[in-house]
């Protein structure tokens, strides 16, 4: 700790780190250039970096270098039960391993605090037109996740250091920026800005506070959990000016939805952004943290905006404490963390993007950066009238229309839109059609209270949009069971069928097996087209329904006017609605408890939870890199959908078999990301999307076959990929993947990375990564590997009949040599980039993973306790 930089922060009994006069020291008016992200990142290194290391970090900082790695203290991780608890079962089975070895596990907790919130485990089977809906869905949920309830309740006790929010309550992500969040932490009486890492990639939802937040994988959250610093380089920080306003009846999904697809096209990918400007300045914080709950979708790290009147108004309409709410804005003012301090921020590159230009929207279908504006619908040729026969769905059939996701349901305008729009469809006479399956499933229960408050939740469930959970449901593939009926006709006749939806995923496969696509639109749109029943239809023009008059009845019918929704939030989202929730919820002093034994007794017939195998078996023996032959060899933009579906597990598939001779009837085989803690479940999830393309398998035609499927080699027997997978364990064969752009973008997901690593996998090289699935790899000890520019899969000719070496120095992005074996005895020496990025991740991969470094690190550290 630098004690010199300590100070007294003026109007409060709290001490700072002077990080401006820090910064000043080594260049003087240094601070006022940095953008807003330098300046937190340099605070947190003024208080907790080592005095030898300071200067040259904040020199990195100040002179823009990206050369050299700093260290990054984030103050909290935040989790959702599905990755958290996995996360937690690695530190149980790391526990045992500590055990063996003679080391106390007691010691093996959580140094920096640790939230748990049971968010992911609920799937909608009883939709918002029935009655008691989310009782139901609550009542499956505990008797499907019986085991891993039984073990998140174990570690609030074994574990120190965690908190868990039961189930029912909420998303990660809006109870993170309701509540969790304090904008400014104190700890020692030192207060400083908050930050934290998450285990979801819409982590960043928080930036719209302006909390660096970002989303990580599991593994490397383990690794800050444990109290190991995230080891980092200076990102790009990109500068996103938004000028002009909003149109009226646009909303904050058009624009998001608008913003993903420019941002995409700007190549942001792994940059931190700084929102500013008038445009900026005008959203509230409800509309700032759409925009970055969706930062994964634009491929950026994080969206932040600055400290502002808007922040301060949303904290007391959030119910926060009155002494918080006057230190954000009495630190952030000191500390130039103000808007009004920004204006100085030099970037080196500004984008900018005009809020008035923005139009009513859709994106997709398959991918959230697809913007599709409804008025083009007709030309994209998705649009067209359609004749309905008697008792049959159109094709095109919405068969899951889904007010879902923290990212729309966190902004009451959003919701109060919805509301407003149901009750006006309700009086001129509109239903839902039959066939489309509806929900509403909130991030918080304060959308409930205004909603109630607002008297527009009966209007909404007069339309079958009753609430199903609070959770996170359909856009995480949740969607739970389809009618018989209605599914039976989607197969018979072979319908195109799709999904609505207000969230922020719709990648092929993902909401659900029988919704061909999945488009993401407002929760106002979503009612509408419930209502519709069909995509194939012009939202803007067609009619919807027919008055008592037999007039047609179209959207702007019933779209209410922006004055009515902002007077209608204004009167029925309350503070004390958000004190009502969050106060009990979070009132966990934890109460004297018996102690519990530091190891968990693990339930042998579990499919849920299981010890990790990290010390046993494949990922026991040396890494060689040599003789790999490829599992797979995969085009442009594989998502971690492709590479460990979250989606329910259908009977056909091999995790379902593996279900069945375990004994759980199908009813009860729940979704694969629920079975992430036992991995002879969840290694049977690798590669099991139906909508995967691997290049290795093609039809006669030569024509790549769809599916989950691989070619045995040097056999070349096509198989589904489990089968492929087995035979190659049973071989003891060290494995490769080869792949093109943009492998692993998509939701972080630990099973992408440990899936292959249990299959044997030991190298992927591809054209690029994103970037929380290289770490991924990386906490795994599988090598990620990056062709030079204008090297692909294809100017190599590369079919999977080869067999691969790598050959080289491992340090950071050095060059390497990947050596190509033909299958005809050629040999070619191919450059490749070592994509272990920094040397912290160096020392990870050569120990074989996160957890086996730390375990090194621990043992060695008692043994010199013991010496001492």
């Amino acid at each position: 700790m630098n004690t010199q930089y300590r100070k007294s922060l003026p109007g409060s009994d709290l001490d700072f780190f002077d990080t401006r006069q820090a910064v000043d020291d080594i260049q003087p008016g240094a601070y006022d250039k940095l953008p807003y992200t330098s300046r937190i990142l340099a605070e947190q290194l003024v208080r907790r970096c080592e005095p030898s290391m300071l200067s040259d970090s904040l020199k990195q900082l100040i002179e823009r270098k990206r050369d050299l790695d700093f260290p990054w203290y984030p103050a909290r991780v935040v989790c959702h039960d599905i990755l958290g608890q996995t996360a937690l079962v690695d530190l149980a089975g790391l526990r045992d391993a500590i055990a063996e070895k003679g080391g106390d596990p007691a010691k093996v907790n959580p140094v920096v605090p640790t939230q748990l919130i049971v968010d992911h485990s609920l799937a909608v089977e009883h939709a918002g037109f029935e009655s008691d809906a989310f009782e139901k869905n609550r009542a499956i949920e505990d008797r499907r996740n019986d085991d891993r309830f039984h073990f998140i309740n174990w570690t609030k006790t074994a574990f120190e250091n965690v908190d868990v929010i039961p189930p029912g309550n909420g998303i990660m992500h809006q109870i993170n920026l309701e509540k969790m969040s304090p904008v400014v932490q104190v700890r020692d009486r030192v207060a400083f800005p908050d930050t934290c890492v998450g285990t979801d990639s819409h982590t960043p939802m928080v930036d719209a506070l302006g909390v660096i937040s970002v989303g990580v994988g599991g593994l490397e959250a383990e690794s800050v959990m444990l109290g190991r610093a995230s080891m980092m380089r200076l990102p790009d920080i990109v500068g996103v000016e938004l000028t002009g306003k909003l149109q009226p009846g646009i909303t904050g999904t058009d624009m998001v939805l608008a913003i993903t697809e420019f941002l995409r096209k700007e190549r942001v990918v792994g940059a931190y952004l700084e929102f500013y400007g008038e445009g900026a300045d005008s959203l509230t914080v409800g509309d700032r943290a759409t925009i970055s709950n969706m930062t994964p979708e634009y491929g950026a790290t994080a969206a932040m905006f600055y400290i502002d009147d808007q922040t301060i108004d949303y904290l007391k309409l959030t119910g926060r404490d009155d002494d918080q709410v006057a230190l954000v804005e009495q630190y952030a003012k000191h500390t130039g963390l103000w808007s009004d301090a920004l204006k100085t921020a030099e970037y080196e590159r500004v984008l900018k993007f005009d809020l008035s230009k923005v139009t009513r929207t859709l994106a997709g279908p398959s991918n959230p950066h697809a913007h599709l504006p409804t008025s083009e619908l007709a030309q994209r040729g998705i649009a067209g009238q359609w004749e309905e026969e008697e008792g049959k769905m159109p094709d095109g059939a919405v068969i899951i229309a889904a007010i879902t996701s923290c990212t729309n349901t966190s902004n009451p305008r959003n919701m109060i839109a919805a509301g407003l729009i149901a009750r006006n469809a309700n009086k001129l006479g509109l239903t839902r059609k039959p066939w489309v399956k509806s929900s509403l499933a909130p991030g918080s229960k304060t959308v409930k209270m205004y909603l109630e408050e607002a008297s527009l939740l009966p209007e909404l469930e007069s339309l079958g949009f009753g609430v199903v959970a609070f959770a996170c449901t359909t856009c995480n593939g949740m969607s739970g069971a389809l009618d018989p009926k209605i599914q039976q006709e989607v197969i018979d006749r072979d319908l195109y069928a799709t999904a609505v939806l207000s969230g922020n995923r719709n990648f092929d496969g993902r909401i659900h097996p029988y919704a061909k696509q999945a488009f993401l639109a407002s929760p106002p749109l979503v009612v509408a087209y419930a209502i519709a029943g069909t995509i194939r239809f012009d939202i803007e023009k067609d009619a919807l329904g027919h008055d008592q008059d037999g007039n047609p009845i179209t959207l702007k019918d019933i779209w209410p006017s922006d004055e009515e929704i902002d007077a209608i939030v204004k009167q029925s989202v309350k503070p004390e609605q958000f004190r009502e929730t969050y106060i009990p919820m979070f009132d966990v002093t934890r109460k004297a408890q018996a102690m519990v034994n530091p190891l968990y007794e693990w339930r042998p017939m579990s499919t849920y939870i299981r010890r990790p195998p990290y010390w046993e078996g494949g990922l026991a023996k040396e890494r060689t890199l040599k003789g790999m032959r490829p599992l797979a060899v995969l085009p442009d933009n594989i998502t971690t959908d492709h590479l460990s579906p979250s989606n329910a597990i259908l009977p056909s598939s091999a995790a379902g078999e593996y279900l069945a001779k375990m004994g759980l009837p199908e009813e009860d085989f729940n979704s694969y990301a629920t079975h992430r803690g036992d991995h002879l479940t969840a290694q049977r999830a690798t590669f099991a999307n139906p909508k995967l393309f691997n290049e290795m398998v093609q039809d006669e035609k030569g024509e790549v076959k769809q599916g989950s499927l691989a070619r045995i080699e040097p056999e070349g027997k096509v198989t589904r990929m489990w089968e492929a997978i087995e035979t190659y364990m049973d071989r003891k064969q060290p494995l490769i993947i080869v792949a093109g752009a943009d492998y692993g973008q998509g939701s972080s997901r630990d099973w992408a990375a440990k899936g292959v690593r249990l299959a044997g996998v030991e190298a992927i090289v591809a054209e690029g990564f994103e970037r929380i699935h290289r770490t991924n790899l990386i906490g795994m000890g599988v090598l990620p590997l990056e062709f030079q520019q204008g090297t692909t899969r294809k100017t190599l000719g590369i079919d999977g009949t080869e067999t691969y070496d790598v050959i080289g120095e491992f340090k950071p992005r050095a060059t390497l040599t990947l050596v190509i074996n033909r299958k005809n005895g050629e040999r070619e020496d191919v450059p490749v980039i070592c994509r272990l990025d920094t040397q912290e991740e160096v020392s990870i991969y050569e120990a074989g993973g996160v957890l086996q470094r730390f375990a090194q690190d621990f043992l060695e550290a008692e043994a010199e306790k013991e010496t001492a």
